[in-house]
């Protein structure tokens, strides 16, 4: 396998190599070229100082097509009209207890119609809103609130437990209305506005474009929260610009039209549901079938029920699809496109054999990031292509893992990295006052805003958005996915990436999620590799067998030392796996109730583990470690 030193220690090339397939073919940098230009083109038409916003988009789509299905949620298809009626008593609500343009308001709701209605409708008046993650709880929701500073907090009456989870004093802080699906839901809550009755004596008329006068388009539409898988989420800023502008891009290389149905069965709080999938049908006026969450077992059904054409995925969805046994709607459906990110070699191929969609826009990006990559031409395992560099603001430089920094050269200026490198994807911030070109609108938190920004990257004063993820390309310009820094870990002086593991285990037999990291061995250096592993029969566990998949297709130094067999994954509402909970656990059999294993060489197994197995590997807490090779 083959091997780069960049300043930060060695990076190897995990994957099983093999040999090229019709998903490696490579299409000329020309070709690739005209598809990126035509997103881009549709993207940037947005500029921030223009007029025209979210809310005029929605009213023109309802005056063409009224009676046009735009949200198809259960039983309870929802029109362009419809939709703009109850977006127009949203505002018209909101405008009574004297909100207005620049204010905040924080929305805490399940996925279901009211939940884009209800932030079209304050758009309207140029409110931003904060869309609430409804998995957070107690302080973590308390954080996300303060950091949003809202004058009202509108809730989903299902939302009622993390509403309870907040502490009193600090429920006190601000206004809360609840809305519900019934007519009995809406007083769950003590003490909480009825933000129904409020709607029912609200009009359906347009309001007047005076009331959100001097919103521009690089106004704040949306704070959207990180994920929080290691610490307390921030709030991203996203413009009206923004939206529109990936509604249209991804319109443009998806080939959406007026009468495609897009998916959505990822949270809508989050962006790629959020935003994504709720712009491009609105770009087009087009439907979008919505559910509730995510259904394995339900999708292609679902999928053909509604006529479904495209949706938007995450890599993990596809692997439970994959996972799903053999039936009758897995090619009785007319899904000819996806878009996400997160798909693994290990599962694309899979995945695209078996259901027959045709087109798969794999892509690496963030809500708040200010660049990002698309694969337009289909390359299995890619995430993207820049085929000329002068072309595309994101740029990959050499990142030293052991002591987080960028190496720079006697010129005190970065490195980019060489085909075959794994390095930091970062983004230009240019200058560029009335372009979305690059903009980076950051978060709430200004702290946060600058700590995303390197300076003087390759020129005195250039600024540079960090994305904080690890990547590598070839040749070609294809790139690859590696890890999030942070999640990596170092392993018998070798870099091990969680990510390139976690998918040489994913075709194990019976394995539905691995999830990979790293955890503190006493007296060694560094951190083992562990995997919590999601088996539909834990009992079944084959510890030969697994010993036996991994040898075959990992070095010794990414072999996990320990095993986990969790009975569910561990992981976000957007399927995002947590690892720091895992991580702290590490392998003491007295924090953790799940059946421990753990590797032994000598038998070639992985075998349970015990106290008298943790002396005789030399693994157990104060004994001497010299890390074995294998």
């Amino acid at each position: 396998m083959g091997e780069v030193d960049h300043g930060g220690g060695r990076w190897q090339d995990l994957r099983v190599r093999r040999p090229r397939q019709d998903g490696d073919v490579t299409v000329s940098r020309e070709v690739t070229q005209a598809k990126l230009d035509r997103l881009s083109a549709a993207t940037l038409r947005h500029v921030p100082s223009q007029t025209y916003s979210v809310g005029d988009r929605l009213e023109e789509r309802a005056r063409a097509h009224p009676e046009k299905a735009f949200l198809l949620f259960e039983d309870r298809p929802v029109s362009y009209g419809a939709a703009n009626a109850h977006a127009n008593r949203a505002a018209h609500a909101a405008w009574a207890l004297r909100l207005r343009r620049g204010d905040v308001a924080a929305l805490l709701m399940e996925n279901r119609p009211e939940f884009v209605t209800t932030w079209m409708g304050l758009a309207k008046l140029g409110i931003t809103t904060a869309l609430l993650n409804t998995q957070l709880r107690g302080r973590a929701l308390e954080h996300a609130i303060a950091t949003a500073k809202p004058s009202i907090v509108i809730a989903g009456a299902e939302c009622g437990a993390a509403i309870a989870s907040v502490a009193d004093d600090v429920r006190r802080t601000w206004p809360l209305y609840v809305t519900s699906e019934d007519e009995a839901g809406a007083d769950v809550i003590a003490g909480a506005g009825n933000w129904d009755a409020l709607l029912s004596r609200a009009g359906t008329d347009d309001p007047d474009r005076r009331v959100r006068e001097g919103l521009v388009a690089g106004d704040d539409l949306f704070f959207i929260y990180t994920s929080g898988t290691t610490g307390l989420p921030k709030a991203a800023r996203l413009s009206h610009m923004r939206w529109l502008g990936v509604g249209d891009g991804m319109s443009a290389i998806a080939g959406y039209g007026p009468d495609d149905v897009i998916a959505c069965v990822l949270p809508l709080y989050h962006g790629a549901g959020g935003m994504v999938v709720v712009s491009s049908a609105l770009a087009q006026g087009a439907a979008m079938f919505l559910a509730r969450r995510f259904s394995a077992s339900r999708f292609w059904e679902d999928a053909a029920r509604y006529g479904v054409t495209g949706f938007q995925y995450v890599g993990e969805i596809c692997r439970y699809l994959v996972n799903q046994p053999p039936g009758p709607y897995d090619r009785a459906h007319r899904v000819r496109v996806m878009m996400g990110a997160g798909l693994g070699r290990d599962v694309w191929e899979e995945f695209q054999r078996r259901f027959g969609v045709s087109q798969i826009l794999e892509g690496w990006s963030s809500t708040e990031a200010n660049t990002s990559l698309i694969n337009v031409d289909g390359r299995v395992g890619s995430c993207g292509r820049i085929p000329f560099p002068e072309r595309h603001n994101g740029r990959l430089i050499r990142y030293d893992a052991d002591a987080d920094t960028h190496p720079r050269d006697p010129g005190g200026r970065c490195i980019p990295c060489a085909p075959g490198e794994v390095g930091e994807f970062i983004g230009a911030i240019p200058d560029l006052p009335d372009s979305g070109a690059g903009r980076f609108e950051g978060y709430t938190d200004a702290d946060a805003t600058e700590r995303k920004i390197l300076r003087d990257v390759f020129q005195p004063g250039d600024r540079w958005y960090r994305s904080g993820d690890l990547l590598r390309s070839d040749a070609d310009g294809y790139f690859q996915f590696v890890d999030r820094i942070g999640d990596t870990y170092r392993w018998k002086s070798e870099n091990v990436s969680t990510q390139e593991v976690a998918e040489a285990l994913g075709g194990f037999p019976g394995l539905d999620v691995a999830n990979v990291y790293g955890v503190q061995v006493p007296g060694a250096e560094g951190r083992a590799g562990m995997a919590a592993l999601v088996l539909r029969d834990r009992e079944a566990f084959d510890g030969a067998a697994f010993f036996a998949w991994v040898a075959a297709r990992l070095p010794g130094y990414a072999a996990p030392l320990f095993v986990r067999l969790s009975p569910e994954p561990d992981q976000t509402a957007t399927f995002k796996l947590r690892k720091v909970d895992l991580q702290a656990d590490g392998y003491d059999p007295a924090r953790v109730r799940d059946p421990l294993f753990v590797r032994d060489d000598a038998l070639r197994a992985y075998v349970p583990l015990d106290a008298a197995t943790l002396i005789r590997l030399g693994l157990a807490p104060g004994a001497p470690v010299t890390p074995r090779r294998s």
